[in-house]
């Protein structure tokens, strides 16, 4: 687990923009960077299609396609990066793992949710997914910063 997390400026700007932009279907990606020990940083966002089925559902449930994913992976490891997990947004309700986001995910993971509901702020928030074998809250908040 992440002991703290720092996401990239521009990393930051455009997972904004990918996920804002899907509206008003949940949008996803993927979080691309580095591990030094408790540090994440995020790097890169790799922004991903909904393929959720049915596509009547994508405004609240999404899934990303395992292309894509392999894409990512293989240009992450060309680059010395990893895959680091995976971001989406909730176009209507408040940014907090859904019983399907905790049970879809391969735990343990990083996710980050934007909250699309609360605009203008736009709420982003990090969460540790520790995986149903875990006692108690499936899921846990940790905290992020911006950095140049």
């Amino acid at each position: 687990m992440p002991g703290e997390i720092r996401i990239d400026r521009l990393a930051l700007t455009v997972l904004r923009a990918d996920l804002g932009g899907a509206l008003p279907l949940e949008g996803c990606g993927l979080l691309l960077g580095l591990r030094d020990g408790p540090l994440w940083r995020i790097r890169r966002i790799w922004p991903c299609r909904n393929i959720w089925e049915p596509a009547a559902e994508r405004p609240r449930r999404f899934a990303i396609d395992p292309r894509e994913q392999l894409l990512a992976q293989r240009w992450a490891r060309q680059h010395g990066w990893q895959v680091l997990g995976s971001a989406h947004s909730h176009p209507s309700s408040e940014p907090v793992p859904s019983a399907i986001d905790c049970q879809l995910a391969f735990a343990p993971t990083l996710m980050l949710i934007l909250g699309l509901a609360a605009a203008p702020e736009q709420e982003l928030t990090a969460w540790w997914l520790e995986g149903e074998a875990q006692p108690g809250s499936p899921y846990r908040r940790l905290g992020w910063r911006m950095e140049d």
